[in-house]
């Protein structure tokens, strides 16, 4: 039996050693990673390497059970596939091993459980949100530009004193995010 580890962390500030250091202690002899993307997408390189590398009797081993994703449907669907082809399936942190029967148990207690706090977590921000909007907070990212700083970058580009690169290099923007600002004016 070979064990193929498995690591992900959603953001590019987050880094993986501890998740790898455990996959090695565990004995995994091939690990594969996935850095800054979410778990919500089960279409990631390296789970994707992962599971290509498992044969019959290997097992794939993660650190936590939403290391390997998010989705409740998602997660029973890929262990149920790693079944259907004569592998295992393991998390560390939760102390699941689908090689036993209580193990295939607890996998689908604890996903259901892991899916639950999600969308518990969900509703609790929804709710935050719009309570920050009927108290008058503006929600989500600060405007790149100000009203005034976009009149002033349309006039330099319609007048055709700048070129689109030039006025957003002044505005510190990516030349992309003026066009579509600009045509947003429009």
């Amino acid at each position: 039996m070979k064990l193929v580890g498995y690591a992900r962390v959603s953001t590019i500030e987050q880094n993986l050693h501890m998740q790898v250091a455990a996959l090695e202690a565990a004995g995994c002899s091939e690990i594969f990673t996935d850095h800054g993307l979410s778990g919500a997408d089960f279409q990631r390189p390296g789970l994707r390497k992962a599971l290509r590398q498992l044969k019959a009797s290997d097992m794939l081993v993660v650190w936590r059970l939403d290391r390997l994703g998010r989705s409740l449907v998602d997660l029973i669907q890929t262990v149920n596939g790693l079944s259907r082809r004569g592998c295992d399936f393991r998390s560390l942190t939760e102390s699941i091993d689908t090689s036993s029967s209580g193990g295939r148990l607890v996998f689908h207690m604890m996903a259901a459980m892991a899916e639950f706090e999600r969308a518990i977590i969900s509703e609790r921000t929804k709710a935050g949100m719009e309570a920050a909007r009927a108290r008058g907070s503006r929600i989500g990212r600060r405007p790149s530009m100000t009203d005034a700083q976009i009149d002033a970058a349309q006039h330099a580009f319609e007048a055709g004193l700048e070129s689109i690169g030039e006025v957003a290099a002044r505005y510190q923007v990516h030349p992309k995010t003026l066009a579509r600002i600009l045509r947003g004016r429009a």
